[in-house]
């Protein structure tokens, strides 16, 4: 997937998504001895970045004359309140493979977005039967091209904001699930910035990319072990996003479970957005590892993605 991928999906986009701001994080710079910047996914439609690459792709579909009818897909929660929304956007019906005990707040977005919501303990498996019983196509959360694309225009805005106010991008941290937003954000910022450091973050509790990378191949996770950044909950990275993630990243790290939670409050507490843990993954780095073991040094510019803003507002009850 090139740059011209990703920009054609950004022209079919601006109509739907809203293109969220670089904003400056004082509090973070003074503490962390950086130049902190954060792109707020979760003022996104939908409340995350995913809708981007769904609504590319049903879009992509319309253009080449093959938009369905409906599709199916299967999500913690972000993806499938994105399908829902870019369902609802285009006239296609959406059904929805969902874990049991998905975090409320998304499954409340996939109803309001009017998606069909399937629990279930095996998300893959129900999806594919979902799509064999209705005859709809899967539109996947992460492992294709024209959702990569589309999650790729978060790069391009990043990029485009830096120039237009003249500043300075040394590294993009990237929180990372099966890795569709990297694979995205590094296509872009590798072709039109290329010293700029793309950074991986995961949570060692889920770290399907990096096990990817290590193995030189797609692997499955031994085991679900459950982590307080669910968005990034996914069970395997791809084989598009292997391809990708081997081409443009510099480097994976991943996080504890302690140092996500403390960075999720800290977050909030300083930008003042509600964002989920997701988000504090990229902050949750910069606390926990060195800066030398991912490239960076004092006083460099680096982006925090927001992921999203999916929150269950009772877990805040826990700080």
């Amino acid at each position: 997937m090139t740059v011209e991928d990703v920009r054609k999906a950004s022209n079919r986009l601006a109509p739907y998504v809203v293109h969220t701001p670089l904003l400056r994080a004082p509090r973070l710079s003074t503490e962390l001895d950086l130049r902190v910047l954060v792109k707020p996914e979760n003022l996104q439609r939908t409340g995350s970045f995913k809708v981007r690459g769904a609504l590319n792709t049903l879009l992509s579909w319309q253009e080449s004359g093959s938009l369905p009818r409906g599709v199916v897909c299967y999500s913690a929660g972000n993806h499938a309140a994105a399908v829902a929304y870019a369902g609802q956007s285009l006239g296609v019906e959406t059904v929805i493979a969902m874990p049991h005990g998905a975090v409320q707040s998304k499954i409340d977005n996939v109803h309001r977005f009017g998606g069909e919501i399937v629990e279930t303990d095996d998300l893959i498996g129900t999806c594919n039967s979902l799509s064999a019983e209705r005859g709809f196509p899967m539109l996947l959360p992460f492992d294709m091209p024209e959702v990569i694309a589309g999650q790729g225009t978060v790069g391009l805005e990043i990029l485009a904001d830096a120039v237009a106010t003249g500043t300075t991008v040394d590294a993009v941290l990237v929180p990372v699930g099966g890795g569709g937003l990297i694979s995205g954000i590094g296509a872009v910022v590798k072709s039109l910035s290329p010293r700029t450091l793309v950074i991986g973050v995961e949570s060692e509790a889920s770290n399907a990319l990096g096990l990817a990378l290590n193995a030189g191949e797609v692997v499955d996770l031994p085991a679900r072990l459950p982590t307080i950044a669910d968005g990034l909950a996914a069970p395997r990275a791809g084989g598009h996003t292997l391809a990708h993630a081997q081409a443009y990243v510099n480097c994976m790290v991943e996080v504890s479970e302690s140092a996500i939670t403390r960075a999720w409050r800290d977050m909030v507490d300083a930008t003042k957005l509600v964002v989920e843990p997701s988000s504090a993954v990229g902050l949750a780095a910069l606390r926990e590892i060195s800066l030398a073991d991912m490239g960076l040094r004092a006083g460099m510019s680096v982006v925090l993605v927001a992921s999203g803003g999916n929150v269950d507002f009772s877990r805040f009850a826990d700080f």
